[in-house]
């Protein structure tokens, strides 16, 4: 593919589409599609299969269909139907045409009549743990059911009564008939149809038996005419039994690619353990800030773009890894320094008095929306002569390279002016409560027309012209790159500071009508969005997405 008149690098399944392409093995069409599960919702390694399937539809000109596997009646739910499809749409794609495989029961019911027919299939009422141990290990071959050579005529009869519900859970199941004795456990006759009775969100009491996803994955891709079915790499050994069941069934017949799922550090990602984080109330439903969710991530203050860089830079190979957190946050920090608005807020306050200003008096001062971005204007931000500092701005006895306010020294107030401390104010406990300081007027903008120089310039919120907001930092959710792997539970890990509150911090005045989706810089603090669930006017929340690198920070914990 050529970008720009040059010659792009492909990964290896784009070399695979445009190799096919030209051989014109799919006649020239491109069709994929993403097909979760409805169980659960959508995490960042499901971003990873959404850009490529999406992309690569996009890249060619060809079509990305959504397909829920809804073949488990007993996990799904409609609220991660609508939480999909907004998320899919969020990263920015949309689908060509939305299916389930629902949609496909009688066709995928009628194809296993065929196999039965043709000596393919065959109803089993061994228990679920018999045929787990006549399926044999990787050492040993399997052995054949007792029911393996029941008549076609039998099966066929079994099959309809298990669709129509007369047997109970566990009673048989549909297994397809292979070869027992395959190096390939996958092939070692596998079941095909279970039967689950409970209703589906979709077909109601209609069915009774459910395909396995191998079974209705590789059916559904043949009914939609895919060309190229994008799978995670677990599903490699699964491949020979993609082609067995197309091959038998002499259909229309797809190209399973596999490629590596996303493995992140310091979260979990497996659905089972995200959905009991949230059903054990570990966390704060899916869309908590801190899980790997792509709606969490949405809520933190990630944006589509930030993901859909880091899906791009972490590429697609075959080679399984562990991609460090730390990359998924320098995407959304290269990512908010060019659209966050910068604003000032403190966190951590000490109020400063600066005794030389005229008492009660204020004024307006221009402040850059966007150093990145001229285009993005200035804004006007209130002073006065009653400010709060961060308290880590301010040290009485400073160690050599702390270069911001101490007594004595001289810092720049963020476009506003040259400030001295002059004073401490301690409670009766030597603590600390407010310093006692004086400005020089002449600086107004952060320059001495004298042309002395400060080693530091601070962040401040005028006092009387602040309001209040509740601030939420959040930090990664385990306090170790792979929870659960040295054989502990992984809920050991959890990290008990993952959220830290903040209530009535002061903020400038220009942030009361701040909206949930619009992103924040708190400058030399982080970057912050209003929270989506709690954040309302009069009663601001705010939650930082990432943060900022500090420099004092590197300097104090060096050894």
């Amino acid at each position: 593919m050529e970008e720009n008149g040059e010659k792009r690098s492909l990964d290896f399944i784009r070399t695979i589409v445009e190799e096919d392409n030209e051989s014109g093995k799919f006649g020239g069409r491109v069709a994929t599609r993403f097909p979760p599960e409805p169980n659960g919702y959508l995490h960042i390694g499901h971003a990873k299969s959404i850009c490529l399937n999406f992309g690569i539809a996009g890249e060619y000109g060809g079509t990305c269909n959504l397909r829920y596997d809804d073949t488990n009646p007993a996990k799904e739910d409609t609220e991660y139907v609508e939480a999909i499809e907004r998320d899919v749409r969020w990263l920015g794609f949309d689908w060509d045409g939305l299916y389930h495989a629902s949609d496909y029961f009688q066709a995928l019911y009628d194809h296993a009549v065929t196999l039965i027919k043709a000596g393919k299939a065959y109803v089993d009422s061994l228990s679920a743990d018999e045929i787990r141990e006549h399926r044999g290990t990787l050492s040993e071959p399997g052995k054949n059911s007792p029911w393996r050579d029941r008549p076609a005529q039998e099966n066929l009869d079994l099959f309809r009564r298990m669709k129509e519900g007369e047997f109970p859970e566990g009673a048989h199941v549909l297994r397809a008939k292979i070869d027992m004795a395959s190096g390939n456990i996958n092939m070692r006759d596998p079941v095909m149809y279970r039967i689950i009775q409970e209703p589906h969100y979709r077909t109601g009491d209609e069915w009774h038996i459910y395909p396995m996803y191998d079974y209705a994955h590789c059916v559904s891709d043949s009914i939609e005419k895919i060309t190229h079915s994008l799978c995670t790499l677990e599903f490699e050994d699964h491949r020979p039994l993609y082609d067995w069941f197309l091959d038998e069934l002499a259909v229309y017949h797809p190209q399973q690619i596999e490629f590596s799922r996303l493995n992140l550090n310091y979260a979990v990602m497996s659905k089972r353990r995200l959905l009991e984080l949230v059903r054990d109330g570990y966390v704060n439903g899916w869309d908590d800030p801190r899980m790997p969710t792509i709606s969490g991530l949405r809520r933190r203050g990630y944006t589509p773009e930030s993901i859909r860089n880091f899906c791009t830079r972490i590429g697609v190979t075959k080679q399984e890894s562990v991609i460090d957190i730390s990359l998924l946050e320098h995407s959304v920090r290269d990512d908010l320094n060019k659209r966050a608005l910068r604003v000032m807020a403190v966190l951590n306050p000490l109020k400063v008095t600066i005794t030389n200003y005229p008492e009660g008096g204020s004024e307006e001062l221009d402040a850059v929306n966007n150093p990145e971005d001229p285009s993005m204007g200035t804004r006007k931000v209130p002073f006065s002569g009653q400010l709060y500092i961060e308290r880590d701005d301010f040290m009485e006895n400073p160690p050599k390279k702390f270069f911001r306010l101490s007594p004595g020294v001289e810092v720049r107030l963020r476009y506003a002016y040259f400030l001295r401390c002059e004073g401490v104010v301690k409670d009766e406990n030597g603590e600390i409560t407010e310093l006692l300081c004086t400005y020089d007027p002449a600086t107004r903008g952060g320059d001495a027309p004298d042309g002395r120089k400060v080693k530091a310039t601070i962040h401040w919120v005028s006092a009387p012209h602040a309001i209040k907001a509740e601030v939420r930092l959040y930090d990664r959710l385990f306090t170790v790159p792979e929870p659960g792997a040295d054989g502990e539970d992984y809920k050991e890990h959890l990290n008990p500071d993952s959220l830290t509150v903040l209530k009535d911090r002061p903020v400038e005045p220009g942030l009361a009508d701040a909206e949930p989706g619009v992103n924040y810089q708190f400058e030399r603090l982080g970057y912050f969005t209003p929270d989506a669930r709690d954040s309302k006017k009069g009663a601001l929340v705010f939650n930082r997405t990432v943060t900022l690198k500090d420099s004092w920070a590197k300097e104090k914990n060096k050894p």
